[in-house]
């Protein structure tokens, strides 16, 4: 089974949105400027690092870089079984399985980075990672410091971050070397991130996502706060409102896709942060990132190499060709045609359903396998809609 994990702030540099200014899938980034009312493309081809470390910037191109590169492995056929995102990450994931429409997605996290951004303004804090040393003796650390810092992320074993007060965030990292840490790293942060710190970020956060209305999905999202599997949409704005505040339990994100099966971990977006995680944290399991159009033919090496010892037994595991995949003419909300189900003989020409008053037609025969986009979703130009499958294939 394959999982698709998405990076969050940090995985950002200089320049990653060059190798794909040419590629079709950088109609998402001109999209994402409108929604958000900035030139995403220039933070993703012209910004220094300097520019990118700030909240504000690394959270929107973080975002826009990931849904790109998972637009590119969609038009591949490739589809996962589950998804998680660290942090920011989440919300790709949630665009990702259509839980939040692309705009609803863009707008919450300028909302959420904005929020962040004042809310460590408000109240300085600062962040390192804590290497070497076990999950309990972290804590430990933390509370011997007697101070404004907490656990802010659960990376992978021997791999924690702290967060809090600049004072505390020192006290913590002395008693942690002294625990037996191999290395306490500060880090380039403008906030504790993660930590009561963010109260007033998550109180703005929850005005903004009592307008999204997260959705039901096919594709469950595994939790930063609960490290559960969700497949609700009625969850979404209570865990992402408490993830604000509360530890990324990624570790724990990560043990949970694998108790629930999953055996590949394909990370998509800029970076390779969440690959090294998943190789430290998950025994046997198999990782690859993506983050170029170079790296596609890798995927599908990587994905074939995957499936040849065993047959595939779930949904999402299949690779379907290229030309059996039927996209949005263009941007709006899709509605299915309701006698179409799974299984229906799709001939060249068929509608599958509408995009606002534009028909969407099928330019192949074959059997529908299924519906990518949901009722009532906003969708985007290319943006996949169905899987077909030739006949006797």
């Amino acid at each position: 089974m394959l999982a698709f994990t998405f990076p969050g702030q940090g995985s950002q540099r200089p320049g990653m949105g060059l190798p794909w200014r040419d590629h079709e899938s950088w109609e998402l980034v001109d999209e994402a400027s409108d929604i958000a009312g900035r030139d995403v493309g220039a933070l993703l081809c012209d910004a220094d690092a300097d520019e990118l470390k700030d909240t504000r910037n690394a959270q929107l191109t973080t975002f826009v870089s990931s849904l790109m590169v998972l637009d590119a492995v969609e038009r591949l056929g490739i589809e996962p079984s589950y998804c998680a995102g660290h942090s920011l990450g989440e919300y790709t994931a949630l665009t990702a399985t259509g839980a939040l429409g692309f705009d609803d997605g863009v707008r919450l996290v300028a909302e959420r980075s904005a929020a962040m951004h004042d809310a460590g303004l408000a109240q300085p804090g600062t962040m390192a990672a804590v290497l070497g040393l076990d999950d309990d003796h972290v804590e430990v650390a933390c509370r011997r410091a007697d101070a404004e810092v907490w656990v802010a992320n659960f990376n992978a074993p021997g791999q924690v971050v702290i967060a809090g007060s600049p004072a505390g965030v020192e006290a913590a990292s002395v008693h942690a070397k002294e625990l037996g840490a191999k290395k306490v790293m500060p880090l380039q942060v403008s906030g504790a991130f993660h930590t009561p710190f963010m109260t007033a970020a998550r109180d703005r956060l929850r005005v903004a996502l009592a307008t999204a209305d997260p959705r039901d999905t096919d594709v469950p999202v595994v939790s930063n706060v609960d490290a559960l599997a969700h497949d609700q949409g009625a969850d979404w704005a209570s865990l992402l409102s408490a993830q604000l505040s509360s530890p990324v339990r990624w570790k724990h994100c990560l043990l949970t896709l694998a108790e629930c099966g999953v055996t590949d971990f394909a990370e998509l977006g800029p970076g390779a942060v969440l690959t090294g995680m998943a190789k430290r944290t998950v025994t046997g399991g198999r990782t690859i990132s993506v983050s170029t159009p170079e790296d596609l033919d890798k995927l599908l090496e990587w994905v074939g190499a995957g499936t040849t010892s065993a047959p595939a037994h779930h949904e999402g595991e299949h690779l379907f060709a290229v030309e059996r995949l039927v996209v949005s003419p263009g941007a709006g909300i899709f509605t299915p045609i309701g006698s179409l189900v799974e299984g229906s003989i799709i001939t060249v020409g068929a509608v599958l359903g509408h995009v606002g008053d534009v028909e969407v037609r099928s330019p192949f025969a074959g059997i529908l396998q299924s519906y990518i986009a949901l009722d009532t979703e906003r969708v985007t130009p290319r943006q996949p809609i169905a899987w077909l499958r030739s006949d006797g294939s």
